[in-house]
């Protein structure tokens, strides 16, 4: 048998077998990791309370858009029977579509960075995440009584900035989110550097309800509720307004190649601009009346 030459290693078979369950076991608890991420770390003065976020969990959200559907007329009508508005016009002119968009896990998704794991945040500029590092000052006060200052690591879902330009060109944009003016204002100043957002709303501007609090009511924002959506990954928050309604994933720092900005929203709402009314199609691809009466909401609730 050959001598071995200096500085060779030979690893017996049951060696080999060690490292790669040490691997395999590395990787699945890395990915459990990453999945109590967003509960542990997350910024919770940024979004709604952890409530109605659990409470969600177990909606089945917007599906990749299917060109082929859109391309098609809506349906001549609903299986619902939708109320026209009182104030609308009585002409048959399409007006400007108002896309209200909620900020926190569906535009982009925010941690405080005392308790973000650097491996989160480079596995994220791999994957070509932008993100940036915020000072935001709390309500709160320090022991000496000058105001606490948080650190947050804001994350951007992949081609916002594109689908804000794009979705501004047909629409008037509205920013909607339960956080709180003092962490979420600077924030939409970085996101939002051309000022396309005509109206920004936090939590204050919120409902509470019977049923949730932190609701998003729509009937302050438009006059005609055939020309208004909202875009929110938390169903329980347009619960007054269920028609008018556009479910979106949840967005996280692991979700490096997530695409539903470009690839499913905005097809959805250049198809919706184009529609006289949009919550009879709303309503055929989301069925959200039945999803809330499933929760325990009655359409008596329903504005």
């Amino acid at each position: 048998m050959a001598e071995l030459t200096q500085g060779e290693v030979v690893y017996s078979p049951k060696t080999l077998q060690v490292w790669r369950a040490l691997v395999n076991w590395f990787g699945f608890f890395f990915q459990i990791f990453l999945q109590i991420l967003r509960a542990l770390g997350h910024h919770p003065l940024l979004s709604s309370s952890s409530s109605a976020s659990s409470s969600s969990a177990s909606f089945k959200s917007l599906p990749v858009v299917e060109l082929q559907e859109l391309e098609h007329d809506s349906p001549a009508a609903s299986a619902v029977e939708i109320a026209d508005t009182p104030d609308a016009d009585s002409d048959d002119r399409i007006h400007k579509l108002t896309v209200v968009l909620d900020l926190d896990e569906t535009l982009v998704c925010a941690y405080e960075s005392s308790s973000l794991p650097a491996v989160v945040r480079d596995q994220a500029t791999e994957g070509g995440l932008k993100w940036f590092e915020l000072e935001c000052v709390s309500s709160d006060k320090e022991c000496d009584g000058k105001p606490k200052v948080n650190y947050v690591t804001v994350f951007e879902r992949p081609g916002l900035q594109d689908f804000l330009r794009q979705v501004s060109q047909f629409a008037e944009l509205v920013l909607f989110t339960a956080g709180l003016e003092g962490y979420a204002r600077p924030l939409v100043d970085r996101i939002d550097v051309d000022n396309l957002f005509s109206c920004r709303l936090y939590r204050p501007s919120t409902t509470s309800t019977e049923y949730r609090e932190h609701v998003k009511d729509l009937s302050g924002l438009a006059k005609d509720m055939r020309r208004i959506v909202i875009v929110d990954n938390n169903p329980f928050s347009f619960l007054l307004q269920p028609l008018n309604g556009i479910p979106c994933i949840a967005f996280s720092a692991g979700q490096t190649h997530d695409t539903q900005l470009l690839d499913v929203l905005l097809p959805l709402l250049k198809h919706l601009s184009l529609q006289k009314d949009v919550r009879p199609v709303l309503y055929e691809r989301f069925h959200m009346l039945e999803w809330f009466q499933k929760q325990g909401i009655p359409s008596t609730s329903w504005k």
